[in-house]
């Protein structure tokens, strides 16, 4: 989930309406809140909420059991980040009949429903912008040999043509382009937002890792090994505390490594956002916290102020996210 996530701009949370599966992926721990803030966390910037099972003999389209996901979904989607009026939509849908996903409902089925349906919904969303000019990102999902070391990735800002030269991050490899593909078909260009294959010249497969970046030599994406980051505790492993010393593992668009916060450095009050004067040791569940981050190996991240897709994480333990961070600051000179 994660990894498809990190490639998408739009997402499509699928919950059921029958009785006792919604309760279940919503409650403390479930499915849906953690797909749901995972979404936000990796540049999932819109959501379709699709109500899914209304044909069950339980719901039977209801209208009162879609109205009540509906106001229990909202407040924590305000809660994960979204601007719920903005870039949230809600429909009812039968996956099992088809029913309003390809064509509007049948007034028969479902009096009460005038929206749209699911393809219609998902035409009209605007997808965000990204800026073709800007320097050159591609975060390496995967790699391969074909004719030359071939990865795969979507560009998250500026443009790639064949014959470029690029650099491939945080082992700094000079690298040059030899073809750039769109789904099956070969391009001559390829610009941000796009999910792309490029064959290489200049590497070997064995020297790239996923979570590597392919980027503009003119303005390279920084490699570091510690950088401040504001985290929003989300729910500790029994109830831990989170203070220096504390592990996991952290996942920022396609790395996923180890790290340790070595340095709480500040505590946020939730309500003002402002810093809060007190020395903060350790902080609990739902606290928003400035802290300093360390990883093991180099890996590649930008300011989430410069990059918001390079610059938003989430912190796991024991397959469970903890928590979720954007970067605030990097160390000075991190770029070579």
């Amino acid at each position: 989930m994660i990894s498809g996530a990190s490639q998408a701009d739009i997402g499509v949370l699928v919950i059921s309406a029958r009785k006792g599966e919604f309760e279940t992926g919503y409650e403390r721990g479930g499915q849906t809140r953690e797909h749901v803030q995972l979404a936000k966390t990796l540049g999932v910037s819109k959501l379709l909420v699709v109500v899914n099972k209304m044909d069950d003999p339980t719901v039977n389209w209801s209208k009162e059991r879609y109205d009540e996901i509906e106001s229990k979904m909202i407040p924590f989607l305000k809660l994960s980040g979204y601007n719920v009026k903005k870039d949230v939509q809600f429909l009812p849908i039968s996956g099992l009949l088809g029913t309003n996903m390809k064509t509007r409902m049948d007034k028969a089925i479902c009096p009460w429903w005038n929206g749209p349906c699911l393809f219609e919904a998902l035409d009209a969303i605007e997808v965000p912008p990204r800026d073709p000019k800007g320097p050159f990102r591609m975060p390496i999902i995967d790699k391969f040999k074909d004719m030359g070391t071939v990865v795969m990735g979507k560009v998250e800002s500026g443009s790639v043509t064949e014959g470029d030269s690029l650099l491939v991050m945080p082992n700094k490899t000079q690298v040059k382009v030899l073809a750039v593909y769109c789904d099956e078909n070969k391009v001559r260009h390829a610009g941000p937002g796009e999910n792309v294959r490029i064959r290489l010249s200049g590497i070997d497969d064995e020297d790239i890792l996923s979570g590597f970046v392919l980027s503009s030599i003119a303005r390279p994406i920084a490699a570091v090994a510690e950088f401040d980051a504001q985290l929003q505790i989300l729910e500790l492993l029994d109830n831990a505390i989170f203070t220096a010393g504390y592990k996991a593992v952290l996942h920022v668009h396609s790395v996923v490594e180890e790290c340790e916060i070595v340095q709480l450095l500040q505590q946020i009050d939730p309500k003002t956002r402002k810093p809060m004067k007190k020395k903060v040791l350790f902080v609990k569940n739902g606290a928003i916290v400035v802290c300093r981050v360390q990883v093991n190996n180099l890996i590649c991240v930008e300011k989430f102020s410069d990059f918001t897709q390079l610059g938003r994480f989430t912190l796991r333990t024991e397959g469970k996210t903890v928590a979720v961070g954007k970067v605030m600051e990097l160390p000075l000179g991190s770029n070579f």
